[in-house]
């Protein structure tokens, strides 16, 4: 049976540190790192991890703000707001949650963002500096993955890596960062998506594998290596009629099957979706500190 990769209590862990780093600052510099999250429409996912989001930088002695903006907000209203937090120094990240209604452009909204306040780091310029393996920031989805395996004692360095996926969010930057020469990465990269011949051959040779599908249980049992860690980013609602709300969560891999043959797994909820919201904590502090002359 797989170890079960607790992203909860790892990420409880880097709240710890984020804490005490906050109150350094505040203390040495008087400065209280700050994270705005602009979050339009009324998707329930979003709103789920926005509220999360806005508990754990309490938790952690970060000040927060979200923007809450009805789906018929027009770009210029959105374009507007991110200015005016750009521009205003109680916030050192600015968060756009995605996705946005449809008839926004997301390419516009996320080059608003100042790259010093782009604490997702997807800002071009920050995409650009991560490729060179100089961002400030990590992108916070791959980067809390990275930080998942390394302090549970699962360090991608000399493994080959595959990941199912090559969205902006998780696939291409993930990819980017783990193939960097850098502790903690060092990583034989493989990035697999809807092109992908004889998927379950690729996926196979994976030490690491690491799903981002969006589809429930894509990956079966078969499709994983005896003894592989697996990274499990999917969140996908099935209907359930024996739970109170009629469904239940669950992600893109079988993971009943799977943890049989794994060594170690994620679960869903409670693995990478912890993670991801401390690395944005952290970011914030970074961009924090980035902010003292």
């Amino acid at each position: 049976m797989a170890k079960i990769l607790d992203g909860r209590a790892t990420a409880l862990g880097m709240h710890e540190e984020v804490a005490a780093e906050v109150a350094e600052l505040r203390l040495t510099t008087n400065v209280v790192p700050g994270l705005a999250v602009v979050l339009a429409g009324d998707d329930p996912a979003s709103a789920v991890y926005v509220r999360n989001k806005a508990r754990a930088c309490e938790k952690v002695g970060i000040r927060s703000e979200t923007v809450l903006l009805p789906a018929d907000t027009s770009q210029d209203e959105i374009l507007e707001i991110i200015e005016r937090l750009n521009g205003d120094e109680l916030y050192h990240g600015i968060l756009v949650q995605l996705p946005l209604p449809t008839h926004i452009d997301e390419g516009t909204t996320i080059r608003a963002v100042s790259p010093n306040k782009d604490v997702d780091c997807i800002h071009p310029l920050n995409v650009g500096l991560l490729s060179q393996g100089a961002s400030d920031f990590l992108p916070a989805t791959s980067g809390g993955i990275q930080q998942l395996l390394i302090r549970n004692g699962l360090s991608p360095e000399g493994k080959h890596v595959v990941i199912c996926g090559r969205s902006n969010i998780v696939g291409k930057p993930l990819a980017t960062l783990l193939v960097q020469k850098q502790a903690g990465a060092n990583a034989t990269v493989t990035v697999c998506h809807t092109g992908t011949s004889d998927l379950g051959q690729i996926t196979r040779e994976a030490d690491i594998l690491v799903v981002a599908v969006g589809r429930p249980h894509a990956i079966t049992a078969d499709m994983v290596k005896p003894g592989a860690v697996v990274v499990d980013v999917g969140i996908n609602r099935v209907d359930d009629a024996s739970r109170r709300r009629g469904y239940r969560l669950v992600g893109d891999v079988d993971f009943d099957a799977v943890s049989e043959r794994a060594s170690a797994i994620t679960p869903v909820p409670g693995g990478v979706g912890p993670m991801t919201i401390a690395m944005l904590l952290v970011n914030t502090v970074t961009a924090a500190r980035k902010s003292i002359v």
